[in-house]
């Protein structure tokens, strides 16, 4: 059964618009054998569902399921399908995350998300840190992934994760801490509320691409914004604001009446959230950014919040350290002593360098 649910984000005012479209599909009888148990397309029919779609309206982003060709057609960055994608993404101008099982010179299989740009470049890859036991049935054995990088796009920060990979909480604690705004995430299953809990604790939106014929996206604040899904294929196009901001009430009250007593006209308290002591504000014109007037005004975000509380109370433990004060000193001198310089709205690790990039050698 066909199930859709309004995104009602895609009708209010945007300071930083994020144009999404995620394709998944179902199962057939024919596709599956005992070496391939997953779901799968033939490359010609992919290139049709993203040609009928992308044309249509400008596009940031295209994500598409995991092991989308067949968990047992292993290909290296060069094949024939990151070929053909990476011609799409250029045709198209949009960004492409397109998971595959992929090869290198020294490792016989990765469960691999590939980030590709809008010129059609690779810019990133993401290696599944856990693969499901099933894919251990399949004849070359997957080798986990070793690092949970993001990545830095033209519309925001990104983070990938992939199917099993839902139920670790250090991937999606990794991504937070390294600034990802969203988290996309190609999959066999749709997870629901165990997705769901890693949006409302890290305070990004999370997107997904399923073999399950859906698609989810949770809110910064952990709400579902839609959720899609067809019997056979679901392309869901969606818009997310990358501009909003999630703050706790402490420390923030006094800057906040400030800020909307100063500039009423171009932000405004979308959701106040008593029992968890958040709110969430967002621009009220289309364009204008209001995270640069929560940074002037001194606002701290809710994960960055959350990030300095942790290491103070930690610090605490520490005798030597008793002598620390309420946002002064140490944590500060910390983030400036390995280069990281802390923003409020809304990550405090927002200019960490952890962008990775392949190398020749991966190719």
């Amino acid at each position: 059964m066909e199930k859709k649910t309004e995104n009602k984000m895609n009708t209010t005012p945007m300071g930083r618009p994020v144009r999404i479209i995620s394709i998944g599909f179902t199962g057939r009888p024919e596709d599956c054998t005992p070496m391939n148990p997953y779901p799968l397309r033939r490359l010609d029919e992919m290139v049709g569902y993203i040609e009928s779609c992308a044309g249509v309206d400008e596009t940031d982003m295209i994500l598409l399921p995991e092991f989308w060709p067949g968990a047992s057609v292993i290909q290296d960055l060069e094949g024939e399908v990151i070929t053909e994608m990476r011609r799409l993404a250029a045709r198209y101008r949009t960004y492409m995350i397109c998971p595959i099982s992929r090869k290198t010179e020294n490792i016989p299989k990765l469960n691999s998300a590939v980030l590709i740009d809008r010129q059609g470049e690779i810019v990133g890859v993401y290696d599944k840190h856990y693969p499901f036991w099933s894919e251990y049935d399949i004849d070359p054995a997957p080798a986990p992934g070793q690092e949970i990088p993001v990545f830095d796009t033209d519309f925001g920060r990104i983070g990938m994760a992939i199917c099993f990979d839902a139920n670790f909480p250090d991937v999606w604690d990794a991504l937070g801490r390294q600034g990802a705004e969203i988290v996309f995430w190609p999959s066999a299953y749709s997870a629901g509320t165990q997705l769901q809990a890693h949006a409302l604790n890290h305070n990004y939106y999370i997107v997904t691409a399923t073999t399950a014929g859906d698609c989810l996206a949770y809110d910064i604040n952990g709400q579902e914004i839609l959720y899609e899904c067809s019997p056979d294929v679901n392309i869901t196009r969606l818009t997310l604001d990358l501009d909003r901001c999630i703050f706790h009430d402490n420390f923030n009250i006094e800057a906040l009446e400030k800020l909307i007593q100063d500039h009423g006209d171009e932000v405004e308290i979308e959701l106040r959230m008593p029992k968890e002591s958040w709110f969430i504000l967002r621009t009220k014109q289309d364009g204008v950014p209001i995270r640069p007037l929560a940074d002037q005004y001194g606002l701290t975000g809710l994960r960055a919040y959350k990030y300095d509380s942790q290491f103070r109370i930690d610090s605490l433990r520490n005798e030597n350290l008793r002598s620390l004060t309420p946002r002064t000193g140490t944590f500060y001198d910390y983030l400036s002593s390995v280069g990281i310089l802390a923003k409020s709205c809304p990550d405090v690790f927002r200019q960490v360098k952890v962008v990775r990039t392949v190398s020749k050698t991966e190719k």
